[in-house]
């Protein structure tokens, strides 16, 4: 096996959270899985010794079929890749015209905004709202795997969400997904981003993720709580002891888990695993932001 067969295979080999540790550590960890893949080489090698000449031809054949399946491949993404690209261009009227539909920018044909008598088809608004009030809260709260990042206390931040968009990052490979917001009283931000850096083509694996910085007015941030612990009676004169604590909050997203860049921390297997799961996790948020919300047209807030 070649080397730069063994480097194409650790590629795909390469869990998340390994991709992202130390410079140390990965070549520890690069080492350690070139010679698993050289040892699988030696293993093929003497499997192939125990074939009839005629046999091991035979597998030579298919080797050839695999490396012209592999060129295939090649020109099928490098295809994919600029057919994205087309696409995505046409595919931005669209999404301009949701946010403005949404936002209440343009209006429809056909909708009095004077209020109406609906009978019994009357919604819960008196006809003089703009747009589609709370459309990206209840588009995520429809999705079960984003319901479940949302807490109560996000809910009335998120009615300030107007839009969410993808773009394709070129260099680091990757995507970044963007939040706008409406100005609100919880954070400064007009737009919260998430970039997710990949490693590899043929099968990309996450490498890391970055997050916005987000700037919380006082006493609003939504990701931890003060706790203040009251003093026993009689005593006079003492502040409370207060307590700061990280809670769940859909804003958490923008927090994503990071590996220590100091090349002499010590990580265990136990601390590697799980930050693996935590990295796969927040991925896997990601890419159903990619996969739907940008991407298609408002099918989850039609959900039940």
């Amino acid at each position: 096996m070649s080397n730069s067969q063994l480097d194409s295979d650790l590629h795909t080999s390469l869990p998340a959270a390994a991709a992202a540790l130390s410079a140390e550590d990965r070549a520890g960890l690069v080492n350690a899985l070139k010679n698993t893949l050289q040892n699988l080489a030696l293993e093929n090698s003497d499997i192939l010794e125990t074939l009839s000449p005629q046999v091991r031809k035979r597998v030579d054949a298919l080797r050839e079929l695999q490396g012209q399946h592999d060129e295939l491949q090649a020109k099928f993404l490098e295809e994919k890749a600029a057919l994205e690209v087309k696409y995505q261009k046409l595919y931005e009227p669209l999404y301009t015209k949701r946010y403005e539909i949404v936002n209440g920018v343009v209006e429809v044909e056909g909708v009095n905004v004077a209020p109406v008598d609906q009978g019994d088809n009357k919604g819960t608004g008196d006809g003089t709202e703009k747009g589609i009030p709370n459309f990206w809260l209840i588009a995520m709260q429809n999705n079960e795997i984003l319901a479940e990042e949302i807490s109560e206390d996000d809910e009335e931040a998120l009615e300030f969400l107007k839009d969410i968009k993808w773009c394709r990052v070129d260099d680091p490979k990757g995507f970044k997904l963007e939040f706008f917001f409406d100005t609100n009283p919880f954070f400064k931000n007009p737009v919260l981003t998430k970039t997710y850096h990949m490693i590899g083509d043929d099968e990309p694996i996450l490498e890391k993720a970055i997050g916005t910085d987000i700037e919380w007015y006082p006493g609003k941030c939504l990701t931890r709580k003060i706790l203040k612990k009251r003093q026993k009676k009689g005593l006079k004169n003492v502040k409370p002891e207060i307590r700061i604590e990280d809670c769940e909050s859909f804003f958490n997203f923008f927090k994503p888990p990071q590996v220590p860049e100091d090349d002499g921390y010590d990580i265990d297997n136990d601390t590697v695993e799980k930050l693996q799961h935590q990295m796969e996790q927040d991925y896997e948020i990601g890419f159903v932001y990619l996969d739907l919300c940008p991407n298609k047209l408002p099918v989850w807030f039609y959900a039940s």
